[in-house]
């Protein structure tokens, strides 16, 4: 595999990372570190997991993806529904946090969470590179930083848009989050 079709395939696996570190960025009380934090527990969960795949080889094709789709479905569901509970809640006269909008802070089992059902697919492509016989170790690395890169920006991009969003940007993560879960989902339901 070229140089070029392995950077063009980690940007692509790198997409819905990206979209929900956009969306933590709106939702979340997160600076540069916090953005950092986020680009690395994404990169090393879509760098790790194409290391899974390519060992499990074919042996295990069949039920990881009979079950990635389910998988990334409910987590990232629940998260961006819970999410959208919370903000509604608050928009009702439920429980006030201090600073408003923008003072949740994105705790360690929540990204976690992201991490694993933004990485799903990567597992996958692991799995395809043990059939074409690709370098996992330079593969693996790239999709990491690449995925890094990329949910560092996301973070940093949406916590701008977050400042504009105001009261409504809980509500729009949650929102993105429970698309991205429908998006990988019929995807890989229906091979769109």
């Amino acid at each position: 595999m070229s140089t070029i079709t392995l950077l063009m395939l980690a940007v692509g696996v790198s997409m819905d990372a990206f979209a929900v570190s956009l969306s933590n960025g709106i939702s979340y009380r997160i600076q540069l570190a916090g953005a950092v934090r986020v680009g690395v527990a994404f990169g090393l969960a879509q760098g790790l997991m194409p290391v899974i795949g390519y060992f499990a080889g074919q042996m295990f094709s069949g039920p990881i993806q009979a079950l990635d789709h389910w998988i990334a479905l409910i987590l990232l569901g629940y998260i961006g529904g819970k999410m959208i509970w919370e903000a509604v809640k608050e928009l009702r006269g439920g429980e006030e946090e201090e600073g408003g909008r923008h003072s949740a802070v994105l705790d360690g089992k929540t990204l976690l969470m992201q991490a694993i059902a933004t990485s799903i697919d990567a597992l996958a492509v692991g799995i395809s590179f043990a059939a074409m016989q690709v370098n996992i170790v330079v593969s693996a690395l790239m999709i990491g930083v690449t995925t890094c890169a990329f949910c560092v920006c996301g973070c940093l991009i949406g916590k701008k848009f977050g400042a504009l969003l105001k009261e409504k940007a809980e509500i729009f993560g949650g929102c993105v989050l429970v698309f991205i879960g429908l998006k990988i989902f019929i995807e890989h339901t229906f091979g769109l």
